[in-house]
């Protein structure tokens, strides 16, 4: 299929020559009969698992795997289909979202481990590691004259298993019971796309929720880590840094999206502490210490004012939400 390729947009001019997803689709297509493939499970830690498919699945693998979304790109090149930036693009019709592999680190990490530590991966069990666990599933594709392998990716959904202890199969007209520990229904929709150094992204929302990633709420959160690093005088372990510990935190990264980072000082924050007894520890020159997840926890719902003693009883809250009903005396409403 000779098809003329739309042109990749970047976010700079400067930036790496990116896979040409048409040319691949075209390359790919010719050799589909040649390809090797190998499938690896992963949880959500993102360890990955090699795992075995039995020969009788052989021709159900490619088709549910890479001919739907190989067809999709060819289909494309004809009708006008432009490959995004993920991190630059807005809801468009006949786009395909693209982004750097090294920026997406779950993805990244996950990958680098099956390529280059393989000896640490072990096989899967689902007595030793359940399959409720699994967050997707990889295969791998190789070709013989191919040094790069390219990888399709799906989300493991728990609506789409079937659990062996409460499920029935019908055969020879009847219903038995499920001789398996559990099953799974291949998503049919293609989701994610890994070549080389690029991601080729056909189901945003789930690869967004395959990997953890939030360009545009990330984006915002980071904004507030800078803010946060100028109001306020941290201290972390060696290797540790204000950014690290929020992006591990999703919860913190969403928590911030609606905070008004300097309404509380340093000052005020040490002190509020001290009322709610709270052991926020300092070091010798006065910086606050965030030594983990929940030291960090502590320290944003301190600069919220998320914690509260009640005047009736005297004990004291830690609030989840909260609604203003007026502003200080004297003081102009904020925002």
């Amino acid at each position: 299929m000779d098809q003329t390729p739309q042109p990749t947009e970047t976010a700079a001019p400067d930036a790496r020559e990116t896979t040409d997803i048409f040319q691949w689709a075209n390359l790919t297509d010719a050799r589909k009969n040649e390809l090797q493939v190998e499938f690896f499970l992963f949880n959500r830690n993102f360890t990955p698992y090699a795992t075995t498919v039995a020969n009788e699945l052989d021709a159900q693998l490619k088709p549910l795997f890479l001919l739907d979304m190989m067809s999709q790109v060819e289909l494309g090149a004809g009708t006008g289909l432009a490959v995004r930036d993920y991190e630059l693009s807005e809801k468009e019709d006949n786009v395909l979202l693209r982004t750097d592999l090294e920026k997406v680190r779950h993805a990244d990490s996950l990958i680098h481990i099956i390529e280059h530590q393989r000896s640490d991966i072990v096989e899967f069990s689902e007595q030793e590691h359940e399959f409720k666990r699994v967050k997707g599933v990889v295969a791998r594709f190789t070709h013989k004259d191919s040094p790069k392998p390219f990888y399709v990716i799906k989300q493991v959904s728990m609506g789409n298993v079937i659990q062996g202890a409460t499920s029935w199969e019908f055969r020879n007209g009847k219903f038995e019971a499920f001789q398996s520990d559990f099953g799974w229904k291949v998503p049919a929709d293609s989701q994610v796309l890994i070549v080389d150094k690029d991601i080729f992204i056909f189901n945003q929302s789930k690869f967004e929720r395959l990997f953890n990633y939030e360009f545009k709420k990330q984006l915002l959160a980071d904004q507030k880590v800078a803010e946060i690093e100028k109001q306020f005088k941290l201290s972390f372990p060696d290797g540790l840094d204000l950014q690290t510990v929020v992006r591990e935190r999703k919860k913190i990264v969403t928590k911030l999206q609606k905070m008004e980072i300097g309404a509380v000082t340093q000052e005020q924050a040490l002190e509020y502490a001290d009322q709610m007894q709270l052991e926020l520890m300092t070091d010798d020159a006065g910086a606050i210490i965030i030594m983990d997840g929940n030291d960090l926890d502590m320290f944003v719902n301190l600069i919220n004012e998320d914690y509260i003693t009640s005047e009736i009883t005297g004990r004291r809250y830690e609030i989840k939400s909260k609604k203003l009903l007026d502003e200080p005396e004297g003081e102009p409403p904020r925002g």
